[in-house]
């Protein structure tokens, strides 16, 4: 009896080490295809059978341009076929709690869950933006709490203390910015470093009464000489 359990726990124990050992070879023949392959987890028994989309983050969203395919098994796989940025999003009846994701499409296996925080790894970009998400998180997080302060101050004629808050929130908010503006940097020439470039600019274009065009400093608001 004891050498029947043995056998099969051998057997089972083969079976499980196979399964494990083609999924990895499967995932690394995937990895190196020079094609982006998207693998994801919906969590939420509700959201199964229901679509999810995969849409490009800027230009027209149409037929020829935007992804889907049902939710299986709480599963999902896209294989985008541009290098660009995309928004993964739930059928819009049924993506209450859900929180949409940024991802980007490079050559690779992205890892994404969609959850009320939702998630994408694997690849160098995702990761990065994955990191500058939860900075962003934590400093919208921490705005709202100063300028709250600052209404409350406001309200109670505390000018000697609003002005303190106010200028901490500029400083924080200023940390912020060169934190994504030195990301943008480091991800120079890559899909997520134009993406991040575009969120603050360090200068701007400012028309003048006399109809003129300057060059202003966008963390100051001051012209730059020309």
């Amino acid at each position: 009896m004891e050498r029947e359990i043995l056998k099969t726990v051998m057997r089972v124990g083969r079976k499980v080490l196979a399964s494990y050992l083609f999924t990895l070879l499967f995932s690394s023949c995937q990895a190196n295809d020079g094609k982006c392959h998207i693998i994801g987890t919906v969590i939420g028994e509700q959201y199964e059978g229901k679509r999810i989309f995969l849409v490009p983050n800027t230009g027209p969203a149409t037929m020829e341009t935007v992804d889907s395919m049902e939710i299986t098994n709480g599963k999902f796989h896209f294989e985008p076929d541009s290098m660009q940025m995309y928004k993964i999003l739930v059928d819009y009846h049924y993506r209450m709690g859900l929180q949409p994701l940024l991802v980007v499409g490079e050559p690779g296996i992205v890892n994404v869950i969609i959850d009320s925080i939702s998630h994408a790894t694997g690849t160098r970009q995702n990761d990065s933006l994955e990191k500058w998400k939860a900075r962003a998180e934590m400093h919208y997080i921490e705005m709202s709490k100063m300028r709250n302060h600052i209404a409350y101050l406001k309200a109670v004629h505390d000018s000697v203390q609003e002005k303190v808050i106010i200028q901490r929130a500029d400083s924080f908010h200023l940390a912020y910015k060169n934190y994504t503006r030195q990301l943008a940097k480091n991800m120079e020439g890559l899909v997520l470093g134009d993406f991040l470039k575009e969120l603050f600019p360090l200068t701007y274009k400012r028309k003048l009464p006399d109809g003129r065009i300057v060059t202003m400093n966008a963390d100051t608001n001051e012209e730059i000489p020309e």
